[in-house]
């Protein structure tokens, strides 16, 4: 319950947010995932709120892309790296996104579905559109069978990735990968917004020696012992 509690702040601090910055000023920020990757689930829920909790999505245009390592077979099937569940929570994102273009609506269903996946409940995934105050919009995208359709075009835009993803997950800023250093991205995002109208979480960490000095150290370990799903191949 507290997670959910977290996640309706994060949805206040969205609205108020997004008042600031025209979409054209802001610094893109891309994850390419997969819904049952535990790596990319705990990437959802522990590391991409900072930029609700921070105020950064104000400069930030957030674009989730749920497709990952997933591949098409010559005969048109879709192969999930995780199975069929992983297929269809793929599609119900995809629908998701579609359905809820507000990135405050469709990222909370997203993260309470993955806070499910890391949570061992899956089954309760439909809970979430309630839980969020969302309609079955997506549920009914799903059930029609409008998510493949969707999910051709992730795989489309996944598949021009340059350099292509090696795995998930794959975080892109202003088409710059982060690679192993995903876990880093509001530093990147700050580097990349530049001087003029600097968010105030930018101008805090651009302040502080000491998140400087954290930085580097995190960079250094990941560099070794980052966690990912890697791509098959």
């Amino acid at each position: 319950m507290a997670s959910y509690q977290r996640l309706l702040r994060f949805c206040i601090t969205i609205f108020f947010c997004f008042l600031s910055l025209s979409s054209s000023q802001k610094v893109t920020l891309s994850l390419y995932y997969e819904a049952l990757c535990p790596y990319c689930a705990e990437f959802i829920i522990n590391h991409l709120p900072k930029v609700f909790e921070t105020g950064l999505i104000s400069a930030i245009d957030l674009q989730l892309v749920p497709w990952g390592n997933t591949v098409i077979k010559p005969d048109g099937t879709i192969l999930c790296q995780h199975g069929e569940i992983e297929c269809a929570l793929n599609s119900i994102h995809a629908c998701a996104i579609n359905a809820y273009p507000d990135v405050m609506q469709h990222f909370g269903y997203i993260y309470c579905t993955e806070q499910l996946v890391l949570e061992n409940k899956l089954e309760k995934w439909a809970d979430c559109l309630e839980m969020v105050g969302l309609s079955r919009a997506a549920v009914v995208c799903y059930i029609n069978g409008y998510g493949n359709k969707l999910e051709q075009r992730y795989a489309e835009e996944t598949s021009q990735l340059y350099p292509a993803h090696r795995f998930v997950p794959w975080v892109v800023v202003n088409n710059q990968p982060l690679q192993e250093n995903y876990q880093n991205f509001v530093r990147y995002v700050c580097n990349a917004y530049g001087s003029n109208q600097v968010p105030e979480a930018c101008k805090i960490l651009n302040n502080s020696v000491e998140t400087l000095s954290r930085f580097n150290s995190s960079v250094e370990k990941l560099s070794s012992s980052h966690q990912v799903c890697y791509r098959n191949q």
